[in-house]
């Protein structure tokens, strides 16, 4: 059978629901938070050299942008197929539903899926960074990188190192004040953090980050539903006694710009950066979602902001219930096991590098909008699911 074929029997024979494989990421800077459920002895699956695996995405089209020792699918989401057919990307199932996957909307709009989400798994703070707008990332042949937080308590039982996040600099500050920082980027630790405001994770809580604002994210695990981007500029150049070269405050410039502190200073959306109601204008406490039946709820967990969208759905135990959405989406579960349209779903407890598993799924927008039926299987636990989504769902709160 060939891949085409394989594609339409798969989407036909599960009614539009599609199982993902487990996609891990390495990067080679900081330390794992070691909270994937991933074996402990895979956390370096691709080498030392690679670095150890920090990062799972969820319903990714796109490749990371993970250094010249990355593999050529390194990020890709994979669909498990039937008939022995093995695995296919969801970036080919995109192309060959289009909009009998995801819709029309997004395909006239983007021509493909457009966001993906990952589990964000460090163990230390990340560097101070900044993911570029659409126009600064469209110079390098990229796109801009808005992105969505939310931490999520089942996986978070312990804080890591600081669970504190930087965001932007102190109202006070001046960018002359940060370009002298840049300036000695390669001389001293600069400390680009004394500029910036620091807020201490709420679990159960999340932010809406845009491209132009620096941000240093803390040590517990966060889900991130963001574009289809992974593209940054790297302003702190010593981080938990970690040195990073001057090639990560400047890869992402044009090849005549990378030397020139005006145009990287350019980079930063000033005016938010030094937003004096900060917490007020991007904190993103969660919303409760009309009730549309007994057994479950919902909360938008991302929100307010014109890329991407986020649900947690919570079935009660021994609960059946029809969860419908007016778009497609993806989903991974974060507790609990049951039934989810007509796969038998779990919480991933401790998975092989490489392994299949229950927990993740990608909804098309016809399945979504006809209803998802779950069955929450526990006597005792709730099933609790994090749902992403792009621009496109009508009820996303503004």
């Amino acid at each position: 059978m060939n891949t085409s074929s394989l594609i339409r029997e798969t989407f036909e024979k599960n009614s539009g629901i599609l199982r993902l494989k487990p996609v891990f990421v390495p990067r080679r800077f900081s330390k794992p938070g070691r909270r994937l459920k991933l074996h402990p002895d895979d956390y370096f699956a691709l080498g030392t050299k690679r670095g150890a695996i920090k990062e799972r995405w969820f319903s990714s089209v796109i490749n990371c942008m993970n250094g010249p020792l990355a593999a050529p699918d390194e990020g890709l989401s994979y669909v498990e197929t039937d008939g022995g057919g093995g695995a296919i990307t969801l970036r080919d199932f995109v192309t060959e539903l289009g909009a009998a996957l995801i819709g029309r909307k997004l395909i006239d709009q983007y021509g493909t899926w457009p966001m993906y989400s990952k589990f964000f798994d460090y163990a230390e703070p990340l560097f101070h960074h900044v993911h570029l707008d659409f126009a600064a990332a469209a110079r390098v042949g990229r796109l801009g990188k808005p992105e969505a937080y939310y931490y999520p308590p089942q996986l978070n039982s312990y804080a890591g190192e600081f669970p504190h996040t930087y965001f932007g600099f102190d109202p006070d500050v001046t960018p002359e004040m940060v370009k002298a920082r840049l300036f000695d980027y390669e001389k001293r630790d600069i400390r680009i953090t004394e500029l910036s405001r620091a807020y201490r994770i709420e679990l159960g809580t999340g932010w809406y980050t845009p491209p132009g604002v620096i941000h240093a994210p803390g040590s517990y695990l966060t889900y991130e539903p963001q574009w289809n981007s992974d593209v940054n500029s790297v302003y702190e150049n010593i981080t938990a006694g970690e040195v990073y070269p001057i090639d990560f405050l400047n890869e992402n410039c044009p090849s005549d710009k990378k030397a020139d502190l005006d145009y990287i200073m350019s980079l930063l959306d000033w005016e938010k950066n030094v937003d004096p109601h900060y917490k007020k204008t991007y904190f993103r406490p969660p919303i409760a979602c009309p009730q549309t039946s007994e057994g479950f709820c919902e909360k938008w967990i991302a929100y307010g902001n014109d890329y991407i969208a986020a649900k947690e759905l919570t079935i009660q135990p021994g609960q059946r219930v029809t969860v419908r959405d007016p778009a497609a989406y993806g989903c991974i579960l974060v507790q609990g096991h049951g039934l989810f349209g007509g796969y038998q779903a779990e919480t991933s407890v401790m998975l092989r590098f490489g392994q299949s598993s229950g927990d993740e799924y990608f909804i098309s927008e016809p399945a979504a909008t006809q209803g998802i039926i779950i069955e929450n299987k526990s006597q005792w636990e709730p099933l609790v699911i994090l749902k992403h989504f792009a621009n496109n769902h009508p009820d996303t709160p503004k």
